[in-house]
């Protein structure tokens, strides 16, 4: 906490009657609408950030808020109730409510495809998962206890099969505009899976807008997958910039670009997105080690203009090439593996 939140904390500590004057959590039910009957956590900082969280898509963030300002891009239907077994083809776009995070995993991330090793379906099961909350701690002024925190644990599994628990705290600090994303992957089963997970971060307008700021530090290259992929990452074009709205980005038009993120002297890297117009700007940050690949996908279509940031364990290239590229991960019955991503909002 610095010094100005310190003097904000003694000014109201004897001047407010409810928590929920300043900031905290407040906890509901959705009661219209595709979401009808979704569980959700609103946070709102006291410091000008205020996020929804959908507990019943796996504790990803929706809507997000920075003061008057929407940071998130949110799809066309939103956030609709969870569909478990949505795990083929491309139904999972079906289902994508965009938001600040969806979550991709827990044991493929990418395309639909199909192997010796079974079926999957685009960017797997995780983020069509109830959780079960397993804590949620509220700040209080009196205790001098000033971050709040959701913890849940989110389960895919199937009886024969794979068995991954994802258990997940996300958490905010009173008068802050950071939140915080903690993550504990475990085989809990009893033979060995492999496992790909990534942090589909969705940035939309106000935030993103024609001549913003696309942020990282490493070497890009185009995904390669379509003749708009090489447009967008070539080398005569500036694809740190923020786009007009693309007539060929319409429908199915995307691109994407691969990037090798270059970590600081504590191994972490940052990226992010600073709008100029609004003195704004989204600072990610994670450690290199455990999300060594960072994906952007451009998404400027009309109506559907979309900014990702997507650090991953992989690129989103499916678990067939990643096992021939010798970079799919497995976890053993019992092993867990940590992952931390920070966002800091500020004004520039």
């Amino acid at each position: 906490m610095d010094g100005q939140q310190e003097k904000d904390v003694i000014s109201y500590r004897d001047k407010v009657s409810n928590i929920s004057q300043i900031g905290g959590i407040e906890t509901s039910i959705l009661d219209n609408g595709i979401g009808r009957g979704n569980r959700i956590a609103w946070f709102n900082t006291g410091g000008g950030l205020r996020f929804k969280v959908n507990i019943d898509r796996a504790m990803d963030i929706g809507e997000a808020f920075y003061n008057q300002y929407g940071l998130a891009w949110i799809s066309h239907q939103g956030f609709g109730r969870p569909q478990p077994w949505v795990n083929s083809g491309i139904d999972w776009l079906r289902n994508f409510g965009g938001g600040l995070l969806t979550t991709c995993g827990l044991t493929h991330v990418g395309g639909p495809e199909s192997d010796d090793f079974g079926q999957r379906g685009l960017h797997g099961e995780v983020s069509n998962i109830p959780t079960e909350v397993v804590s949620i701690v509220q700040p209080d002024l009196s205790r001098q206890q000033y971050k709040m925190s959701i913890t849940g644990r989110i389960l895919e599994t199937s009886v024969f099969a794979s068995h991954v628990e994802l258990r997940r705290t996300l958490s905010a600090d009173l008068f802050s505009s950071e939140l915080t994303i903690e993550d504990e992957v475990t085989n809990v089963g009893n033979t060995t899976i492999p496992h790909m997970l990534l942090y589909h971060f969705n940035f939309g307008y106000p935030l993103i807008d024609e001549g913003v700021e696309l942020l990282w530090d490493g070497k890009t290259k185009s995904r390669g997958g379509s003749a708009l992929d090489d447009a967008i990452f070539a080398s005569d074009h500036d694809y740190t910039r923020g786009q007009a709205v693309l007539a060929e980005h319409s429908g199915f038009g995307e691109a994407a670009g691969f990037i090798d993120p270059q970590a600081d002297d504590q191994g972490l890297y940052h990226f992010g997105i600073k709008n100029p117009k609004l003195n704004l700007s989204a600072i990610l940050t994670t450690s290199k080690a455990q999300m060594p690949a960072l994906t952007n996908w451009q998404h400027w279509g009309k109506r559907e203009y979309v900014v990702g940031l997507e650090p991953g364990t992989n690129y989103p290239i499916g678990q067939q090439k990643a096992r021939e590229e010798g970079s799919l991960l497995f976890l053993e019955p019992g092993q867990r593996r940590n992952y931390k991503v920070g966002i800091r909002i500020k004004i520039d």
